[in-house]
């Protein structure tokens, strides 16, 4: 029976693929991809020509049960995202949902996510932790705010560049100007680069300078 895969894809540096992810996407019958010019280079850097096909936020209600059907109908199929896990802060979990109810096989293999290594490079407590993702943006943004600076666990966030620094303003009047915290962004890449110091001195730093990449802002618990 046919199965779908989820493939993590590398989040900076093309070498971090494993073998196995590339031989899964050479035999997969179709590539999902969250958006099919950036995976298209890196699958013709693989010199990987399979089918690929969009999967994204914007469609993925309308698709999940068409391709499904498909999977059933003996399809193997491979989900990526932009970079990473497929499923983390991206797409995914709605076909996988599916799939499961479904009697669909599933298979998610291991490799890159950029939380993992932002955790252990922070130098903060990292036996227990809590993955938050993306804060809201508006909507719901403040009471999140408050339950997450009673969080006694570190935490993790994802964040964009022209977000940062008003997020950091927002976390030290929230968690307290001096909880401890990093910032890692650019992860694998050639200026990748983890700063560590208190809320306080992370939005002094940021303030002042132009930031671009993918970020992941680690905190410390209560």
């Amino acid at each position: 029976m046919a199965k779908l895969f989820l493939v993590p894809t590398p989040i900076g540096n093309l070498e971090d693929i494993t073998l196995r992810a590339i031989r899964i996407l050479k035999e997969a019958d179709l590539i999902l991809a969250e958006d099919t010019r950036t995976s298209g280079n890196l699958l013709k850097h693989l010199g990987i020509s399979n089918k690929l096909s969009s999967y994204h936020i914007h469609n993925e209600h309308k698709s999940v049960s068409q391709l499904v059907e498909r999977i059933l109908d003996g399809e193997n199929m491979a989900l990526i995202s932009d970079a990473g896990t497929p499923a983390i802060s991206d797409p995914g979990f709605l076909l996988v949902r599916e799939c499961i109810k479904n009697n669909i096989e599933v298979d998610c293999l291991p490799g890159p996510t950029a939380f993992v290594p932002a955790l252990v490079n922070s130098g903060l407590p990292n036996d227990r932790f809590h993955f938050e993702g993306f804060l809201p943006h508006k909507k719901g943004r403040q009471t999140r705010l408050i339950a997450l600076a009673e969080n006694p666990f570190t935490t993790v966030y994802y964040e964009s560049p022209h977000r940062l620094v008003k997020s950091l303003k927002q976390f030290a009047e929230f968690f307290g100007e001096d909880r401890q915290a990093s910032v890692s962004r650019e992860i694998s890449k050639m200026y990748e680069e983890t700063v560590r110091g208190t809320l306080v001195e992370l939005y002094q730093h940021y303030e002042k300078k132009a930031v671009k990449g993918e970020i992941v802002l680690v905190i410390a618990g209560k």
